[in-house]
C-alpha cells in the first residue's frame, strides 16, 4: 500500500470512529436533555426563505407526564400499535406493507415511532437508501440507550404538526388554545390523524380523509400505557398488547 493510500485509509477510519463516538454522545445527551433543534426544523425554515411566507420554528418542550394519556394513545393507535412490543422495528407491519405495496400504486410505510424519532432527531427528511441505513443505526442505538417512555416523549415533542409547528404542546396551543395535558380524545385523534403528512393535511381545516382517519383512531382500542417512568428496553420486552386490524 502506498503512503497516500495508507493516509486515506487512516482518515476514513478516523472519520468512522468520530461518527460512532459523536452519535453515541448525542444519543446519551438527549437521553436526559430536551432536543433543542432538529435537522427538519432547520431545513423547513431555510426552505421557506425562498417561498412567499417565511416559516419560523414554534415548539414548546413538555415532559411526558404533561401530555395527556389520550394524546399518547392516539399516536400509538395511529402510528405504532405495537410500540411497547417491538425492539424498534415492527417486522409484522413490514411484511404487511410489502405485500400491500405489491398490488397498490399508493405505497404504505411501516416505520415505527422509534424509527420516526431517529429520523426526526438526527437525520434529513428526504427518502434515500443512505438515510434509511443511518435511520436503522440510530433506531437500534436509541432503543438500547433510551427507555420506551423517553422515545415516546421525544417523538411527541419534535414531530411536525403544521407549517413551522413542532410537538404536541405547540400544536395544542395553536389549534385548540390549551395545553397538551388538557387535550381531549377527540382533539388528540385529530392531531394524530395528520401525522402521515402534516404538510398536506390540516388540523385546523381537516379534509374528509383526515376526519375519517380521526374516527378510526378514536374507535380503535388503545394499548395500555406502562406506569413505570424509568423502565428500560428489557422491562418492555415481556409486555404484550392485543392488536386490532384497521
Amino acid at each position: 500500500m502506498t503512503k497516500r493510500g495508507a493516509m486515506i485509509r487512516k482518515w476514513i477510519l478516523q472519520a468512522v470512529l468520530l461518527f460512532f463516538v459523536s452519535s453515541l454522545g448525542f444519543v446519551l445527551f438527549y437521553r436526559f436533555v430536551p432536543v433543542p433543534l432538529t435537522p427538519l426544523m432547520v431545513i423547513r425554515s431555510v426552505e421557506s426563505l425562498w417561498s412567499e411566507q417565511s416559516v419560523g420554528i414554534h415548539k414548546d418542550w413538555v415532559p411526558l407526564e404533561e401530555i395527556s394519556p389520550a394524546m399518547q394513545r392516539a399516536v400509538l393507535k395511529a402510528e405504532d400499535y405495537r410500540f411497547f412490543d417491538h425492539n424498534g422495528f415492527d417486522y409484522e407491519a413490514i411484511q404487511k406493507a410489502m405485500k400491500y405495496n405489491q398490488t397498490h400504486k399508493r405505497k404504505k410505510g411501516a416505520s415505527t415511532i422509534s424509527q420516526q424519532t431517529a429520523k426526526n432527531v438526527f437525520l434529513w427528511p428526504h427518502r434515500d437508501w443512505i438515510r434509511k441505513g443511518f435511520e436503522a443505526y440510530f433506531t437500534v442505538l436509541i432503543e438500547f440507550v433510551w427507555p420506551k417512555e423517553r422515545i415516546l416523549e421525544v417523538y411527541l415533542n419534535v414531530i411536525e404538526l403544521g407549517s413551522g409547528v413542532y410537538g404536541v404542546e405547540a400544536a395544542a396551543q395553536k389549534y385548540f388554545k390549551r395545553s397538551a395535558k388538557n387535550l381531549t380524545p377527540h382533539q388528540a385523534s385529530l392531531i394524530a390523524a395528520v401525522l402521515p403528512n402534516p404538510r398536506k393535511f390540516r388540523i385546523d381545516r381537516p379534509s374528509i380523509y383526515v376526519m375519517a382517519r380521526q374516527r378510526r383512531i378514536l374507535n380503535r382500542v388503545a394499548p395500555d400505557l406502562p406506569k413505570e417512568e424509568e423502565s428500560t428496553l428489557l422491562d418492555f420486552l415481556d409486555l404484550k398488547f392485543d392488536s386490532e386490524e384497521e
